[in-house]
């Protein structure tokens, strides 16, 4: 495998499910890896279930492949590709593979809900250049969310009402836990200053002589 020519680095933006990461990373302009394409598969044994109910927890970070994402993340790193899974939420299932190829950028954002949980790996690799956590009042995380999963037809409309009002109640404390993990908490506005600061260090680095 070739090296890549200009030093790489990735900012994890993490969050509760519908803070806005998605628009926030295409506002910033960066090439963006999706990491919720590594959930896993809906007939996987392994998937954690909701305390008390029969239902699929897919808030906890036991549903998600979090070895697989930071494989993609020093591929894309190191070489500037990848190839990932295409995940449909609906069916719960992986329906393909595709590759990302984000050329010699010296930044990218890696986004999704599990984004934390991977914060210390990244460091310890000398990838990360910045981890964000987005947080907003609960009441408009619930509405974003619960828009977006009924006009995508994610899941059933009463498990989206269930899950909606479990994360609503428990908001205050993923984001918590997302801070505690080494995500920076904050809103929209102070998350597109510091990528922007993250920006202009990684274009200054690709820069510097060798």
């Amino acid at each position: 495998m070739s090296s890549h020519p200009i030093p790489t680095r990735v900012v994890l933006l993490a969050g509760p499910s519908g803070s806005g990461k998605s628009s926030l990373a295409a506002l910033a302009g960066l090439p963006v890896l999706r990491l919720d394409d590594f959930y896993k598969e809906g007939d996987d044994p392994s998937l954690p279930t909701v305390e008390g109910s029969e239902d699929i927890d897919w808030d906890s970070p036991g549903s998600w492949d979090a070895d697989a994402a930071v494989a993609a993340i020093e591929e894309l790193c190191a070489t500037g590709r990848t190839t990932v899974p295409v995940y449909d939420i609906a069916t719960s299932a992986r329906v393909g593979r595709e590759p990302l190829d984000f050329g010699t950028m010296p930044l990218f954002i890696a986004e999704g809900i599990f984004a934390a949980d991977i914060v210390a790996h990244c460091a310890e690799l000398g990838l990360l250049a910045d981890a964000l956590c987005l947080r907003g009042r609960p009441s408009t995380t619930f509405r974003r969310r619960l828009l977006r999963d009924l006009r995508e037809g994610r899941k059933s409309v009463p498990f989206l009402l269930r899950r909606g009002w479990r994360l609503m109640r428990a908001e205050r404390g993923i984001v918590a836990r997302q801070s505690a993990l080494g995500a920076h908490p904050c809103a929209k506005p102070e998350a597109l200053t510091r990528l922007r600061t993250a920006m202009s260090g990684a274009h200054d680095a690709s820069r510097a002589p060798a």
